[in-house]
């Protein structure tokens, strides 16, 4: 087995164990929203209780126990709070450790995976012997490993699972579209791409990708907790309780806009890059080029957003539909002028 064929394994190694992490993260949401309504019914058994039982000196029966007289001649006991005051007492603790092995599992499975896919992408770069993102193959395996990479930066001070199952699902889809659609033998490049600027160009546009990707997923489960924090029937139902863990919509508007305003400078840097290697290997930095013409709509996308969101105040649910719309316009510049579009980047199948 050489090394390109290991890669090729790799890959699909990696696709499965984020097929892992993404079940494992749904699982965490199915733990939680069977959870929270028990603990909902507990602290309002509790409060009432405590609401409506006359409050009287507890006296000492026993270690560890208390008695209350709440009646002339009646007393009641309970155990002692270990876990400080408002704990809930009696609480089926199983939902919430399954939950927990759960989260364990998804984030082993993630950083796994994330390991899968770098060495992959190493691989294939020794098969290929050049910078491996000269296709649309590559282009996919290293932007899928950018994806989780940011994922993984993110879950560090954010745990959001939902956000977990977006990006490990879409990065998992991605790896198997890869090895089943744009697989191309790792060889090497035509002397137009013979060139530094494959890893800087290419690199950078693929770093952004990964970005914006995870900052389309944030705006995702922004756009939900909105709707459960304005009552929503959608999704008030029991299954989605789980949104309440996540943080507000400000919190996931605000870490969205950090990660796309990261991302539109990387885009930026990829647009002036790649009009220099325009000169440099054809003679002109703009021809409208088909993959020129895209790479700028998106740039404008994205300048467009930021200009609304910190010069004309667009926020909430306006500014988080407006970074889908950019996500979208970058899927279709890979997509859609790669496969149907021809132009001077044709050949490069990115």
């Amino acid at each position: 087995m050489n090394a390109g064929e290991l890669s090729t394994l790799l890959v699909w190694a990696a696709g499965l164990t984020y097929t892992i992490a993404l079940v494992a993260y749904t699982t965490v949401l199915a733990r939680i929203a069977e959870a929270r309504p028990r603990a909902a019914k507990l602290a309002a058994a509790v409060t009432g209780v405590t609401a409506t039982a006359p409050v009287t000196a507890p006296v000492a029966v026993g270690a560890g126990r208390t008695a209350v007289l709440d009646r002339p001649g009646r007393t009641s006991t309970s155990p002692a709070s270990s876990g400080g005051a408002g704990a809930p007492v009696g609480v089926d603790s199983g939902a919430p450790e399954a939950g927990r092995r759960a989260a364990g599992v998804a984030r082993s499975m993630t950083y796994l995976g994330l390991a899968f896919g770098f060495v992959a992408v190493v691989l294939r770069g020794i098969a290929a012997g050049r910078w491996p993102t000269a296709n649309m193959y590559e282009f996919t395996l290293v932007g899928s490993t950018m994806a989780i990479a940011v994922l993984v930066l993110v879950q560090r001070r954010n745990q959001i699972p939902f956000l977990g199952v977006l990006v490990t699902g879409a990065a998992a889809l991605a790896l198997f579209l890869g090895v089943n659609v744009f697989y191309i033998r790792a060889e090497g490049v035509q002397p137009a791409l013979q060139s530094y600027w494959l890893v800087i160009h290419v690199g950078v546009a693929i770093t952004s990708s990964g970005i914006f990707a995870v900052a389309a997923a944030t705006s995702v489960v922004q756009l939900m907790r909105a709707r459960r924090e304005e009552g929503s029937t959608r999704l008030a139902g029991r299954r989605w309780g789980w949104i309440d863990t996540v943080p507000d919509s400000r919190t996931l508007e605000a870490l969205s806009f950090r990660l796309n305003a990261v991302g539109f400078v990387l885009w930026t840097f990829t647009l002036i890059a790649g009009s220099i290697w325009a000169e440099h290997a054809w003679g002109r930095y703009w021809g409208w080029d088909p993959k020129e013409v895209g790479t700028f709509v998106v740039w404008v996308i994205y300048a467009a957003y930021l200009h609304a969101r910190t010069t004309r105040g667009w926020a909430g649910s306006r500014a988080a539909y407006f970074v889908l719309v950019g996500f979208t316009a970058v899927i279709a510049n890979f997509t859609v002028i790669n496969l149907f579009v021809t132009g001077r980047h044709s050949y490069a199948g990115i």
